[in-house]
């Protein structure tokens, strides 16, 4: 039987590892990406490539006509939590605006299932760890239209009988991650900085803390999710269980790129200190993992990274709030 998915924001980086996934297991897809933070040449070759937004309407409407996708994968987003703060109305548009895009045609044309990556800043600063169960609480404007997505996802669902499944996924990092943008994966500027012999920038002391997820943990189970019963109209954590200071990680990018960890502290941003996710409903229903160690993870990113070669990042042009902007995000 022939399944028809489509995964938005399939250049880039969590977007074309879940399409390789997806063709590995023997569905025809389809990418839509506006390339505004993804490259082409993610695409996976057997995945058919359309260039366009989850904010026009118009195009998407066209799509689901043409193909009558069975699935849809939701990866498309500008998941920037800190900047987000700044950037409210591109945020909303692109992050929020832009799901209900495609959760309209997705009712209109009967999907089967909506399978959506939400963040666990919808979380905020909760209780640790955090569970599916914690109220969420966002802090800043990424996690507030995660959460509104999540919502109608339910709401569509009781109203229409769409399906869907969401994961909440949480500092992934990998192969194929922009490392040329500054204001998010904190990896992979940190790969970019060395790379370009300038040190390693973390906000404040470094003592806040993350669980790092590999890729390769992360993608397989977001792909093979319709084929579980038991994941069906249900919120999943996904990734890494153990949390580390952003200080240890500068240490581990330095081992890996086998140079001398310098480092440059700058001025403290409003964001969550410590975040970490509880994984026991994604491994009772998913069975569970072995997932890679931050180092070895970091390793294989960096032997990747080194392939592809630095690349030079640029200001987000389209700053709407400046008052508390960091200064190193101020553009030049």
């Amino acid at each position: 039987m022939v399944r028809m998915s489509l995964v938005t924001g399939g250049a880039g980086f969590m977007g074309s590892h879940v399409a390789d996934e997806l063709l590995k297991l023997g569905h025809e897809v389809v990418v839509i990406d506006d390339l505004s933070g993804g490259f082409r040449e993610n695409v996976p070759g057997g995945a058919a490539f359309v260039r366009g937004s989850v904010t026009d309407h118009g195009l998407i409407d066209k799509l689901f006509e043409r193909y009558r996708f069975d699935y849809v994968y939701h990866l498309a987003a500008y998941a920037a939590e800190g900047l987000s703060h700044f950037i409210k109305r591109f945020n909303y548009n692109n992050n929020l605006i832009g799901s209900i895009n495609l959760i309209n045609a997705s009712i209109n044309h009967r999907v089967k299932c909506f399978v959506f990556t939400s963040s666990i800043a919808v979380y905020g600063a909760a209780q640790l760890p955090m569970t599916e169960e914690t109220i969420p609480q966002p802090e800043d404007s990424y996690g507030i239209a995660k959460l509104a997505v999540e919502l109608d996802l339910k709401a569509s669902h009781e109203m229409f009988g769409l399906n869907y499944i969401i994961f909440r996924p949480h500092n992934v990092y990998g192969e194929r991650q922009n490392i040329g943008d500054k204001y998010r994966n904190v990896i992979g500027i940190f790969i970019n900085k060395m790379m370009q012999n300038q040190p390693m920038t973390i906000f404040g002391d470094g003592e806040q803390t993350r669980a790092f997820s590999y890729i390769a943990d992360v993608a397989p189970a977001i792909a093979g999710s319709i084929e579980m019963p038991g994941a069906y109209n249900e919120v999943f954590n996904v990734g890494a269980n153990t949390p580390y200071s952003v200080n240890y990680l500068a240490k581990v990018v330095a081992e890996a790129m086998e140079l001398e960890c310098k480092v440059e502290h700058l001025d403290p941003r409003v964001e969550v200190k410590h975040a970490f996710s509880s994984h026991e409903k994604l491994e009772r229903v998913f069975g569970k993992g072995a997932p890679a160690p931050l180092e070895d993870g970091v390793r294989r990113m960096v032997e990747w990274a080194k392939r592809a070669g630095a690349r030079k990042g640029k200001d987000f042009d389209e700053i709407e709030i400046e008052r508390n902007l960091p200064p190193s995000w101020a553009m030049k």
